[in-house]
Formats: structure tokens, C-alpha cells, sequence
């Protein structure tokens, strides 16, 4: 890792780390500022000590838990990350709101009349979902080949109009083939976005900074599911039947009325990657710090991605055991359009509305736990141990409703925390996005081909795991929850321990317990 300089004094990564008790590694040696524009070099053990001292007498404020926390960074670089605060991570965040309000609405669309007015039988919303997740594992690896040549603020925003005009389009759908066959391109359309955005996120941001925005990124998912709920329930009540449509209907209407300007907003919001971005908002001394920060954090930029790049990718163990932790983090539960919080409370009796409304619940407590993780995961700088906190909740959650003939309380409980174990996912790729950082086309690659394997598999594992027939209980789907999520605890450990193991090996890198690369060694090493 590095040092550098800006507006002449010399900024230290990591101290915030090393006031936690962690040692930090800053240079001891005053590198000319003439040099530091161009020179990093690696923290030595002396260089260890003399900030070790420092450090002990240093008290960090209460919010350097809650948010970054730098104290050498620099005012020019305070309001460079809050322009890409305000307009990136505002945008990326819209961007996957729309995306799963279109997936949430088809299930929520299913259990407000959609399978009564297409005569939809049990394992026909299976196919519905098992087409858009073909579609979506199908576009994902050329889709990150292309942003490695195509601008992403021309790629990402024109995708999202495509799959909006087919948002309306299923409005329109008269019979359970037509939904099936629309959902297929839809899921084509939307391949693109998760995986690039999580690619630009970590061409932007450094490990003390990325675990929050991509989860606050990711959170919206959660605002998109409960914002769901209470959009079908509004429309339900004041639209259904308005102008001969259905309330469901009405509810896809809605969504591709809300996406339509979230998607002109991003051919000009979207800043592209630091070596060619030419983002209204950032100035010439921003692109030039955004070289910088990629710089001192390792992370690479783009080259040519040809036959020796992949050679170099399929070469080491990133790719396969990141893949294998992403295809049994994406697989723990049900598809997308099986909701079986709102398939009990069916069989329950309960009303429409209430059946809308309730699981937002559940949605909200994953929306707190995603900020809640991300905040620790940056502030520890222990991605695989935060990880594990949420894998823990989803055992807890499927273990109990497995056993199913449990207290009321315990039963509703385990819904609600049915989706505390989603926190994994934006975690994971943060990760990624690290272990990858110093390769731009082993982090774009890794990235594209974690999502998709882990989506080839939810085309068909769903099917056979938590068939609707067997709604409301599930026998076979709780079951193999509690396996999968132990699966996942051990993918979780064994990718921490082959990170911290390479590194260790590496010459001069330093990283955290977990794997987070910073300028900091640990005291104990």
C-alpha cells in the first residue's frame, strides 16, 4: 500500500484501523511532495513502531464506527467522495431499486390476482421465474466483456430502458406464455446491471469505503420490496378495475412508469471508470485523485482483456472458490416469485392488503441489517466475520421453520428474519472487488461469472428445493436451507484463509484479518 500527497501533505491510509488496536504502518521517512505524486512504496516494521506510539495516545470519535473515518485525508478528497456519494451511489441505487421492483411485483403480482385472471397453476410461476433467471445467467458474462470496451454510462442506462418497455409489455399479457416468454428477455436485459455496478463501485472506491456503499447500494433491493407491498396495496384499492385493467396490471404500469427517468438519468450521471470518465460533476483535479486513491489501494485499470488475461484469471483459485460462494449464497432460499412469508399468510386467510403489506416487515429489518453489517464490516475491516454474523441469522430462520410445528411467536419470527441472511451478498462482492483489486479484468471477469453460475443454478435448484406445490411448508425447501446455509459458513472461512494466506505469502502486501487490503499490518504479525 502506499502514501500520497494532495494539496501538499501527505495523507496515511489506515490509521483509522490502527487506532482500534490494530497497528498501522505509515512512512516514517518524508518523501518529497514532488515525489509522492508519483511513488508508493510499502509500510517497514520501523516504520510500524513509530506510528504504534502515536497511535495509542489517539482517540477516535464515536462516528468512526458509523462512517469513513480518515483523519489525514484532505478537504478536496472529502468533497470528491461525497460528489460520488451524491450522484453514483444515489444513481447505482435507484437503478437496483427499479430492478427489484420489477422482480418483487411478479410475485407480488401472483398472490393479487395474476394467477387467477391467467389461470396460472402452481409450478407455472416456477417457469416464469426459472425463464427470467435463464435469461439473466445468459447475459451476464458478455455483459462484463462489453464494459471493459463500452462506456458504462452508454451500456447500463440503455439496457435499463429495454428492460422497462418490457415491464410495460406485461401488462399486457393475456395468458401464462406470454408472461413466461417476456420474462426471459427481461431477465436478459436487467443480467447487466448487479454485476456492473458492483465493477464500477470498486473502480471508485477504497476497502475502508466500499463495504457500505455497495451495501447501501444493495439495500435498496430491500426499499424496493417493501415499497412493493405498499404499492400493490394502494393499487389494489384505488386502481383495480380503472380503464379495464386489473390491479396487477396497473402495478406493472407503475414500475415502468417510475423507471422510465431513473433510466435517462443515467447516461449522464453514471461517471464511467477514473482512467475515462467524463462525468459533468468531477473536475480535472478529481479524475486525477481518482487515479490516485485507485493507485495507493492496488486496484488496477483496464487493459487488454485477451487470451493471456484469461489464462491469468483461470490460473488462480479467485475465480472458483468466489464463484462457489456466491452460487450457495444466491441458492440459500426460494426463487424470486415464491414468496413463502406471503404464501403462509395466504393459506392463513389473510386479506389481499394485509398479504401486501405484512412481509414489508421483513424487508425493512433486511434493509437495517445490510447498513448495519456494511458499517461494521468497513469499521472492522472483517468482511468474512460479519458475513458469518448473517449467514447465522439465516440458519436461525430456516432451522426453525424446517421444524415448522413450533410456538406462533417463533414461526413469525423466522419470517421476519428469513431475509437477514441478503446482507452476504453485497459483502461478498465488496470482497471480490478486493481479493480481485489488482487485476481490473480479473475483478470484471470474477465478478460477471460469480452472479451468473450463481443465477444457473436458481434456474433450476428453486424448482426442485421449493416447488409451490408445497406451499405453505416447504418440507424439502426449509431443509435444505439449514443445509446450505451451513455450507455457506464453511465457503465463508475457507475463502478468509486462502486471502490471508496469499497475501502473507505476497511481498509487501499487508491486509487486514479478513482480507480487506489497506496500508496496515496487524500488531501481532
Amino acid at each position: 500500500m502506499s502514501t500520497f500527497a494532495s494539496s501538499g501533505s501527505a495523507t496515511s491510509y489506515g490509521t483509522f484501523a490502527s487506532s482500534r488496536g490494530v497497528s498501522s504502518a505509515i512512512g516514517a521517512d518524508i518523501i518529497p511532495d514532488s515525489k509522492l505524486e508519483e511513488e508508493t512504496r510499502v509500510p517497514t516494521p520501523e516504520d510500524q513502531s513509530i506510528e504504534n506510539e502515536r497511535n495509542i495516545k489517539e482517540k477516535v470519535p464515536w462516528w468512526s464506527y458509523i462512517w469513513d473515518y480518515e483523519p489525514g485525508r484532505t478537504e478536496e478528497e472529502r468533497r470528491f467522495i461525497s460528489k460520488l456519494d451524491v450522484y453514483l451511489i444515489t444513481l447505482l441505487s435507484l437503478g437496483y431499486f427499479i430492478k427489484n421492483l420489477d422482480q418483487t411485483n411478479i410475485a407480488t403480482a401472483f398472490v393479487s390476482g395474476m394467477k387467477e385472471d391467467l389461470k396460472m397453476n402452481g409450478n407455472e410461476v416456477n417457469l416464469m421465474d426459472s425463464s427470467w433467471t435463464v435469461g439473466y445467467v445468459i447475459g451476464q458474462i458478455p455483459s462484463q466483456i462489453i464494459i471493459t470496451k463500452v462506456r458504462p454510462s452508454i451500456w447500463v442506462p440503455s439496457c435499463e430502458l429495454v428492460w422497462t418497455m418490457l415491464t410495460f409489455c406485461l401488462a399486457a399479457a393475456k395468458t401464462s406464455k406470454q408472461v413466461i416468454v417476456i420474462r426471459f428477455f427481461v431477465g436478459l436485459a436487467e443480467s447487466i446491471f448487479y454485476p456492473a455496478a458492483h465493477t464500477i463501485l470498486g473502480s471508485w472506491y477504497k476497502p475502508s469505503e466500499l463495504g457500505k456503499r455497495a451495501c447501501i447500494f444493495h439495500a435498496s433491493s430491500a426499499a424496493a420490496g417493501m415499497f412493493s407491498g405498499y404499492l400493490q396495496a394502494a393499487v389494489y384499492k384505488g386502481l383495480n378495475g380503472a380503464h379495464g385493467f386489473a390491479g396487477w396490471q396497473w402495478l406493472f404500469i407503475m414500475d415502468g412508469i417510475i423507471s422510465l427517468p431513473i433510466c435517462i438519468a443515467g447516461f449522464f450521471l453514471i461517471p464511467d471508470l477514473p482512467e475515462n470518465t467524463r462525468a459533468f460533476y468531477l473536475t480535472q483535479d478529481d479524475r486525477a485523485l481518482a487515479k490516485k486513491r485507485m493507485l495507493s489501494a492496488g486496484r488496477a485499470p483496464r487493459s487488454r482483456l485477451g487470451r493471456s488475461a484469461l489464462k491469468r484469471i483461470f490460473g488462480r483459485w479467485h475465480i472458483y472458490l468466489l464463484t462457489i460462494l456466491y452460487i450457495i449464497f444466491i441458492n440459500t432460499g426460494p426463487s424470486g416469485s415464491v414468496n413463502p412469508f406471503s404464501l403462509w399468510l395466504k393459506s392463513e386467510h389473510y386479506s389481499v392488503e394485509k398479504i401486501n403489506i405484512i412481509p414489508t416487515a421483513a424487508a425493512a429489518i433486511q434493509l437495517i441489517l445490510t447498513v448495519v453489517f456494511a458499517m461494521f464490516s468497513d469499521a472492522l475491516r472483517r468482511r468474512a466475520s460479519i458475513m458469518s454474523l448473517s449467514t447465522l441469522l439465516g440458519f436461525f430462520s430456516a432451522l426453525c421453520l424446517a421444524i415448522w410445528t413450533i410456538p406462533s411467536g417463533l414461526k413469525w419470527t423466522a419470517f421476519f428474519l428469513q431475509r437477514a441472511s441478503v446482507p452476504y451478498g453485497p459483502l461478498s462482492m465488496a470482497w471480490a472487488n478486493e481479493i480481485c483489486g489488482k487485476d481490473a479484468e480479473e475483478r470484471a471477469v470474477v465478478i460477471g461469472v460469480m452472479n451468473s453460475l450463481g443465477y444457473a443454478f436458481h434456474a433450476w435448484v428453486p424448482l426442485v428445493t421449493y416447488p409451490a406445490g408445497e406451499a405453505p411448508r416447504f418440507r424439502r425447501g426449509f431443509a435444505y436451507s439449514v443445509v446450505a446455509f451451513g455450507a455457506q459458513g464453511v465457503i465463508t472461512g475457507l475463502v478468509a484463509w486462502m486471502w490471508k494466506r496469499e497475501n502473507r505469502e505476497g511481498r509487501g502486501k499487508v491486509v487486514d484479518a479478513e482480507g480487506a487490503r489497506r496500508a496496515i499490518v496487524l500488531s501481532e504479525e
